[in-house]
Order: C-alpha cells, then sequence, then structure tokens
C-alpha cells in the first residue's frame, strides 16, 4: 500500500480560519471496513520509534521557547487519540489538533469506501500566529511529509494499536 499526495479538499476555513499551510495524503486498503476514529487509532495512537526519536528532540529544542511539549496533551481533561486532542468526529471524519502560541494545526482524516477498498485521507492544516511558528514550519516540513506518510502507512495495519499511546507523536 503506498501513500500518495493529493490535493487537500478539505475547507481551511471550517476547521482553522486563515490556515497558510495545508497538505495532504491518501492511502487505500482493501477489506478493512474502518471507520475515521479506528483509522486514527491505527495511525496516531502509537509512532514508529524513529518518529518518537524525533520528537523527543523536538520537544527538547521547542520548551525554552514556552512551546508545548508532547506531553501537554496528555494533561487535556478531553478525547485524546495518542497526543492529539479530538476536535470533531463523525464515522467517515475526525479532526485532531491544538493551538499554541506560535502556531495553530488541525489533521483532518477522512474515511471513504470506495467498493471493496477504502480510502484514507490525512489532511494537515497550519496557521502560523508569528516568526517562530513560520521558521519552526519551514524546519519541520522535510520531516512532516515523512513522518504523515510512515503513519498513515500504519492504517494498513489489520489490527488496531493496543491502548498504549505514544507519548511522544505529535
Amino acid at each position: 500500500m503506498s501513500v500518495v499526495d493529493v490535493a487537500p479538499q478539505v475547507d481551511p476555513a471550517t476547521w482553522l480560519p486563515g490556515a497558510q499551510f495545508t497538505d495532504a495524503y491518501r492511502l487505500e486498503v482493501d477489506g478493512q471496513n474502518l471507520d475515521a476514529r479506528e483509522a486514527a487509532m491505527r495511525m496516531m495512537a502509537r509512532a514508529p520509534r524513529w518518529v518518537d526519536a524525533l520528537l523527543v528532540l523536538r520537544n527538547v529544542i521547542v520548551a525554552p521557547f514556552g512551546l508545548k511539549t508532547s506531553g501537554a496533551a496528555k494533561r487535556m481533561p478531553r478525547d485524546i487519540i495518542g497526543i492529539f486532542p479530538v476536535v470533531s468526529e463523525t464515522p467517515e471524519r475526525l479532526v485532531v489538533g491544538f493551538n499554541d502560541k506560535h502556531l495553530d494545526f488541525r489533521v483532518v482524516l477522512d474515511v471513504a469506501t470506495l467498493g471493496q477498498r477504502q480510502s484514507v485521507t490525512a489532511t494537515t492544516l497550519v496557521l502560523t500566529h508569528n516568526w517562530l511558528g513560520r521558521t519552526y514550519l519551514r524546519i519541520i516540513m522535510p520531516f512532516h511529509r515523512r513522518v504523515v506518510r510512515a503513519m498513515l502507512r500504519q492504517v494498513a495495519q489489520r489490527q488496531a494499536p493496543t491502548a498504549h499511546a505514544s507519548a511522544t507523536s505529535a
């Protein structure tokens, strides 16, 4: 199963008005019968080890700037998948994300059935607030593309991850 770069088909004004960055990636799977929550759990509840290592490094680097680290989401008293707070959910679409002083982001995960196949599309929206947000976005962009693709590939796994959620998957 390969992950492909696709044109975003999400209205940014609905989920993150003023978003300056959007991208989207799609994966097609056979015979999975997924809803958006199951796809999100497979994608976000656990990250590959190399992604965890990158995020530990990210947390060390951004902490002196007062930016949220991956542990911050775990302290939020609401529905969380991995470290991502759920913003909205239907069987076909799940939206996660949060706001920080440097930028706000959302990940919109859409699941569509196409005969015996399903497509799962992950769209990222980012709204930067200042020079720190713009700089951060430029620095992480090469990693973002690889991380999203790797995490989206996890959706093709037949079994959902265990209840154990990675502390560093954002």
